[in-house]
């Protein structure tokens, strides 16, 4: 089992950056497609960005409305996934939740297994 406790939301201004992190614990953090995925107030949890498990390439994958300007990136040594968000806009506001799956990555949230318990981003205009 893979438990995972997210960190680095907060508030910023448009335009700002802020990096989330996900430290899951169990031995086999790299052998799991890890996620980010958001849901806004009344939305639904929509896919943001995936990585590969390390031993396919660690291929990363994003949703057209953050492409260019987040980055998904694994550190396996520390069980650690992490977010880079850039020019950050007021529409990126809603609770970021890692989570992991088993085998390849998906961009549907039903595929994952194991989610940690979400951090706020707030994205002032």
């Amino acid at each position: 089992q893979v438990q995972r406790v997210e960190s680095g939301g907060g508030l910023v201004q448009a335009g700002g950056s802020l990096r989330l992190s996900c430290a899951a614990s169990g031995r086999t953090f790299s052998s799991y497609a890890m996620g980010w995925f958001r849901q806004a107030p009344g939305k639904e949890r929509e896919f943001v960005a995936a990585i590969t498990v390390a031993w396919s390439g660690g291929n990363t994958y994003y949703a057209d409305s953050v492409k260019g300007r987040f980055t998904i990136s694994r550190d396996n040594a520390k069980n650690t996934v992490y977010l880079q968000m850039n020019s950050l806009k007021p529409e990126d506001t809603a609770v970021h939740y890692c989570a992991a799956k088993r085998g390849t990555y998906s961009d549907y949230a039903r595929y994952y297994d194991y989610w940690g318990q979400g951090t706020q981003v707030t994205v002032s205009s």
